[in-house]
């Protein structure tokens, strides 16, 4: 998924276990190798890869341990979750992060094979739903969820983004089975076949929608945050490692909350730097970890998520990938809380920022903050060559989107901003004497 890892299917699961790489088990003398299983591209577990890996916070950790061995983290790159679940249960990858099907598909692999491995801590999370998005092309007719019925869709079956379709199909009175024309594909193959209009849609995770809409290759169909139910990424940890060495994995938990305070302390710099390693625009990295972006990043295991991600577990049985997951016991928070000690309890209670519009200007460290969706759109409209970027939140759901990508409808002397043309026209019906603008009229009435 989330900030998702992706798409672990019955099959995949099923596949034998390849080695690849080391593990702490296979530290000799005094030098031992931690293997990290990370997605650089699934930007809502940077804080336990990408930018971690950037900033150097583990290594530190590590080396602070003074406990008569020598440390190296050997860093793997995958593109989604199922091949880090496949190594980690082959012994091989001590530490991974996923999104929360992923997860749960993560904890079914360990226990059928013995191996089995724990949520020990979250990444990045939306309390709403919002780091899932189905996207059409461009062009395309649809404008609704309901439209999708007897069509062609690509999400990748397992992940985060895949529930989202199903439970929102559920809710428009589709089938998810039967209704639609599923094809399960990677998100770089689906976007792939979106552009060339084999597929009528795609749903899919962080970043893959708000990437393809930045770059003019998609639009927003259905906002996952619709669905008002919490989605995330998280860390996963093999039991036997953490048993072994539980200062490593305290070492690595108190350098993700390092990573976490440079992140939200730091938002644009940090995008930067995730930009840089992973080839992603930081345009589209801020959307989602900006000071208000899509993601909120914490360490802490919050009771809405693992309520969640007990309520994922029915989807996973309806599609055969799983059978029943004692969610209770995959999650052990004992060593985060250990790691942040204090702070965890601050941690826990946080609650995401509140949303708000942002202009990043050209060749700033900083963006710019605005009461109202209204007033950025009269700075865009006095400062046309100097915005790099400009976000605004859904007036409904709140999930941060580009302005000039959003659908926008005018109320009086309000603009509002919507991320799709369905949530847009239901404000429309239910508020009379509203209706949708352009965005260049909607610039026009706010300058």
């Amino acid at each position: 998924m989330k900030r998702t890892a992706v798409a672990v299917s019955a099959v995949v699961l099923l596949l034998p276990l390849s080695a690849c790489g080391g593990s702490a088990e296979a530290g000799s003398g005094s030098t031992v190798t931690v293997t990290v299983g990370y997605q650089s591209k699934t930007i809502n577990t940077v804080t336990a890869g990408t930018l971690l890996r950037s900033l150097g916070y583990f290594e530190k950790q590590l080396n602070a341990l003074h406990d008569g061995h020598t440390y190296k983290v050997d860093w793997q790159d995958y593109a989604t979750g199922a091949p880090i679940t496949a190594q980690m249960t082959a012994g091989k990858i001590d530490i991974g992060s996923m999104g929360d099907f992923p997860l749960l598909l993560n904890a079914a692999r360990g226990k059928q094979l013995g191996r089995p491995t724990h949520l020990v801590s979250v990444t990045g999370y939306n309390l709403r739903g919002g780091l899932n998005t189905v996207v059409t092309a461009p062009g395309s007719k649809l404008t609704s969820l309901k439209d999708l019925q007897g069509k062609k869709v690509s999400t990748s079956i397992g992940s985060a983004a895949d529930g989202t379709l199903v439970r929102a199909l559920q809710r428009a009175g589709i089938d998810p089975d039967k209704g639609i024309s599923k094809l399960n594909q990677q998100p770089a193959v689906g976007a792939s076949a979106l552009s060339s209009g084999s597929v009528d849609a795609l749903s899919q995770f962080v970043a893959w929608p708000g990437l393809l809409t930045y770059q003019g290759k998609a639009k927003a169909l259905y906002d996952g945050a619709q669905l008002n139910l919490p989605t995330f990424h998280g860390v996963t940890a093999r039991e036997d490692f953490t048993k072994q060495r539980p200062a490593v994995l305290e070492a690595f938990l108190k350098a993700q909350a390092e990573a976490t305070d440079y992140l939200n302390a730091h938002p644009v710099t940090a995008s930067e730097k995730v930009a840089e390693a992973t080839g992603l625009p930081a345009e589209v990295v801020y959307l989602y970890n900006g000071a208000h972006g899509i993601a909120t990043f914490d360490p802490a295991v919050k009771p809405q998520l693992v309520s969640a991600l007990e309520q994922d577990v029915s989807v996973l049985k309806a599609a055969k990938l799983t059978g029943d997951i004692d969610v209770n016991s995959f999650v052990d928070d004992q060593y985060v809380k250990k790691a942040l000690a204090a702070s965890y309890a601050r941690r826990l209670t946080a609650a995401p920022a509140p949303a708000a519009s942002e202009v990043w200007p050209k060749d700033s460290e900083k963006t710019v903050s605005f009461k109202s969706a209204k007033e950025l759109l009269a700075y865009v409209a006095g400062h046309k060559d100097g915005v790099r970027a400009a976000y605004v939140p859904d007036a409904t759901t709140g999930t941060l989107w580009f302005a000039d990508k959003a659908v926008w409808v005018t109320n009086g002397d309000q603009l509002l901003p919507f991320v799709t043309p369905a949530t847009a026209q239901a404000y429309v019906t239910a508020h009379g004497g509203t209706r949708t603008v352009s965005y260049s009229e909607a610039l026009e009435r706010a300058s």
